[in-house]
Parts: C-alpha cells; sequence; structure tokens
C-alpha cells in the first residue's frame, strides 16, 4: 500500500479548492498514508491545520520562480515519494513529477512531461469554444480519473472540503446576527464578471432584510464600495479584503445564500455546502466548474449566443463589444430562488 502522496496544484485559487476533493477520497482509501500537496504561493492559506494533511510546499512563482522551481525539485526528490499526483498540465510542474523519484507518477496526457509519467491520463473539457462540446463533466470526477492506476476508489468522488479552524468561525461570528446574504461581485476576469450595476440591481432586488456582506480580496475592495456605494443600502456591508479565505469559507457556509460569478468564491460554497447561486456570463458550466453544493442553482442568459463560450478562462473585454452574455442576465431571475 503506498505510504507517501503528492498531489500538485500550483493553478489558481478555485482549481485548489476543487483540488480538496481528492485529499478526501485519499483519506478515505488510505487512511495511514502521508499526504501532501505542493500550491502556489499564496494558496497555503486554504489548508491552514487541514486534518488530512502532513505538509503543505509552496512553489514561490512570482520571485526567482525557476530557481525555486529547482530547490522544490531537490525538496520533492529528498521526500521519496511513493506516488505524485500531478493535476496540471503545464511543463514546469510535470518536469517536477517526471523527475521526482516517486515509484509512481501520474498526469494528465496533455502535459508536455507525460511520456514520462508511470501513467497518462486522458483529459477532456466538454463545451469548449472551438466547437468540440464533448461531454460534460466536472474537474472533480477530471481529477479523480488520475487515482485509477491506483486500483479501484469505488464511483462515489467526495466533494472538495475545506477546514476553517475555530478561529475562523469567532472572527466572522459578529456578522452572523440573523438571516445574511453574501455577495463576491468580482472575477480576476471581466468577461466572467457579472456587472456593477447587475449586482447593484440584485441587492435592490433582494426580498431578504437582513446584512449583505460584498466579499472579496484587497485588490476588490474599490469595486466593493462602488457597488455598496450605488446601492444606497445601509444594509451592505464591504468585507473586501477584511477575511482570509477560510473566515470567508466559514461565513458563506450560515449564509441564507451566496452570489457568486464563475470564480473562486463558487468553489468555496462548494468546499462548504453552502447555498449558492452562481452566475455565468461568457463560460459555461459545460466546462466543468459549476457549483457542487446541495442548494445551488445556476444563471445564464437565456439568449443563445453563438460567442458564448468565447474562452475558458475568460477575456479582459468583450471581443464583440456588446457582452450579451452578462447584460442579457435578468435580475428577476438571479434573486428568483432566494431562501
Amino acid at each position: 500500500m503506498p505510504g507517501r502522496f503528492l498531489i500538485i496544484q500550483t493553478a489558481f485559487i478555485g482549481d485548489v479548492i476543487l483540488a480538496s476533493a481528492l485529499l478526501e477520497q485519499l483519506h478515505d482509501h488510505y487512511p495511514s498514508a502521508t499526504l501532501d500537496l505542493l500550491v502556489r504561493q499564496g494558496n497555503e492559506s486554504l489548508f491552514t491545520d487541514h486534518p488530512f494533511l502532513n505538509q503543505v510546499l509552496i512553489w514561490k512563482k512570482k520571485k526567482r520562480k525557476y530557481r525555486n522551481l529547482w530547490q522544490l525539485g531537490a525538496q520533492i526528490r529528498a521526500s521519496r515519494y511513493d506516488v505524485v499526483l500531478n493535476l496540471q498540465r503545464f511543463g514546469a510542474t510535470g518536469l517536477l513529477t517526471a523527475f521526482s523519484g516517486a515509484g509512481t507518477t501520474i498526469g494528465f496526457d496533455k502535459n508536455p512531461f507525460s511520456a514520462w509519467f508511470t501513467h497518462r491520463v486522458p483529459h477532456q473539457i466538454g463545451g469548449n469554444p472551438d466547437n468540440n462540446l464533448g461531454p460534460t463533466r466536472h474537474e472533480v470526477d477530471r481529477n479523480a480519473d488520475l487515482l485509477r492506476p491506483l486500483g479501484n476508489f469505488g464511483t462515489r468522488q467526495p466533494r472538495p472540503k475545506l477546514y476553517p479552524q475555530p478561529a475562523d468561525y469567532a472572527a466572522v461570528k459578529p456578522y452572523q446576527m440573523g438571516d445574511y446574504v453574501c455577495i463576491a461581485p468580482t472575477s480576476v476576469w471581466f468577461t466572467k464578471q457579472f456587472p456593477a450595476n447587475g449586482w447593484v440591481n440584485v441587492i435592490a432586488g433582494l426580498r431578504h432584510a437582513g446584512p449583505v456582506y460584498l466579499l472579496g480580496a484587497p485588490p476588490d475592495l474599490p469595486a466593493c464600495e462602488a457597488i455598496r456605494q450605488q446601492s444606497g443600502s445601509g444594509r451592505v456591508v464591504n468585507l473586501a479584503g477584511k477575511l482570509s479565505l477560510l473566515q470567508s469559507a466559514a461565513l458563506m457556509q450560515g449564509a441564507v445564500m451566496n452570489y457568486v460569478n464563475d470564480s473562486a468564491p463558487l468553489h468555496l460554497c462548494s468546499a462548504m455546502n453552502a447555498p449558492t447561486t452562481a452566475i455565468f456570463c461568457s463560460t459555461t458550466p459545460a466546462f466543468g466548474f459549476g457549483p457542487l453544493a446541495d442548494n445551488a442553482r445556476i444563471v445564464e442568459a437565456r439568449e443563445l449566443l453563438t460567442c458564448k463560450p468565447c474562452n475558458l478562462h475568460g477575456r479582459p473585454t468583450c471581443p464583440l463589444g456588446h457582452f450579451r452574455c452578462a447584460y442579457g442576465i435578468e435580475i428577476e431571475e438571479v434573486v428568483s430562488d432566494e431562501r
């Protein structure tokens, strides 16, 4: 039985959150195994005091990227892992995997170094914008395919899961007096982001009378503040930059509803089984990044647009200039299922 595992996922926050489902599945199957995780610097805070993790390795990609990669490679080889699972399809992590020294190395066939893995797993994203629609499979299921070379893990695929600590719940307790709604209105990509005036109209259309918390990272503070001011409502509170990722997760867990874009807060909701209304503008749930919470719904523009999806990750501007995939979303539909 394998004793030491390394899971590699150095992409963005949402991808790392979804990778946590593998930790759940590996722990279920190998409860005594040592599980380590490699992430990019900044995402390690998601796993503070995670009950199944032995160690979180950090790749400092923003400064001395390749020097730090070389040092990571030496650290990984010295750790003598039995199994390395690489969730990424890019060369740098493929290099780490191929030369990890592990007895079993598993990754996707699209990785340029996959020829040097002991097992290559096919990777397919449904609904891609080059008209090769393919079947819709969620990212957690694609990641779970990497476990097949290790044997039968059964058909149950756990959802991603995060573990806020008592201090995280204590930090958000003052905001949890009565029912409340959370809105995460921003995204790294413009075309994934429901417009600010749309969020203002969502706030106006909420039947819920309690607090509305705007969530985001420190760079999102000005955008959230503009929405707060434009809403003209004293119940809207701008918490952007004030909460850690795990604190945000703890707050979203207790919300009446969480309104999110196709971005990291959507996956925070999935990891906490928090109620979710996910708005998809230029992208599509067919890519496999939709919500997984028990109480979850998806809202998109009803108009069938030949330009949607225009890109897997989103774009800085609408290529056609009309952004109808966002402006065509009905506010009434966004708030229609408010609990």
